[in-house]
């Protein structure tokens, strides 16, 4: 049974710690600042890829710093994201964040993680996010690219008005969710 409990946080406003400048580093920072590119962000790490080198030229609330993981780089974040193919580091900065009540995800390793990544489909203001368990992630990936294959990218505009039309509502919440209500219901099948 899938228990997870689906949120979308506003990753701007909190600090994002990223251990693993490699290939697994470089495509989570990817999925950080591609959803929110002000998002602060530091990756850690003795060796970075040349691509996170560009992003962090690109973004200035990217930080790197070259270094191997130590507990104090724990400090003052919110979120951590492990990215390392070291399994003794990967397991001490899993307890080192339960002690300091941080969440973390371990790239590739479910059983340590206290939030996945979700695989993400975007048309304008409209995300959805996809996630199987943690079971696999590739599946997510292709379902995602099924549905922003069949969704129209005229999907903003219908949000766009929808959001007008609410605006313009008159009466208490029973009543504008009730005509809101009747106006999307020519969406179900």
């Amino acid at each position: 049974m899938n228990t997870l409990f689906p949120i979308f946080v506003k990753i701007e406003n909190l600090q994002t710690l990223v251990v693993g400048g490699g290939y697994v580093g470089l495509e989570k920072v990817t999925a950080l600042l591609s959803n929110a590119p002000d998002a602060p962000v530091t990756l850690v790490s003795p060796a970075i890829r040349a691509e996170l080198v560009t992003l962090a030229e690109q973004h200035t609330n990217l930080h790197l710093i070259y270094a191997p993981y130590h507990p104090n780089y724990l400090a003052g974040n919110d979120l951590v994201i492990v990215a390392t193919n070291d399994k003794a580091i990967n397991a001490q900065i899993r307890a080192d964040c339960k002690n300091r009540r941080i969440l973390v995800n371990v790239a590739d390793t479910p059983d340590l993680c206290d939030f996945y990544l979700s695989s993400v489909v975007k048309k304008g203001d409209l995300k959805i996010a996809i996630s199987t368990n943690g079971k696999s992630p590739t599946f997510a990936k292709r379902f995602r690219e099924i549905l922003e294959d069949i969704l129209p990218d005229s999907l903003q505009e219908t949000l766009d008005n929808l959001q007008t039309i609410r605006n313009r509502l008159k009466g208490n919440f029973q009543e504008k969710l009730e005509r809101l209500n009747e106006i999307t219901k020519v969406m179900k099948p």
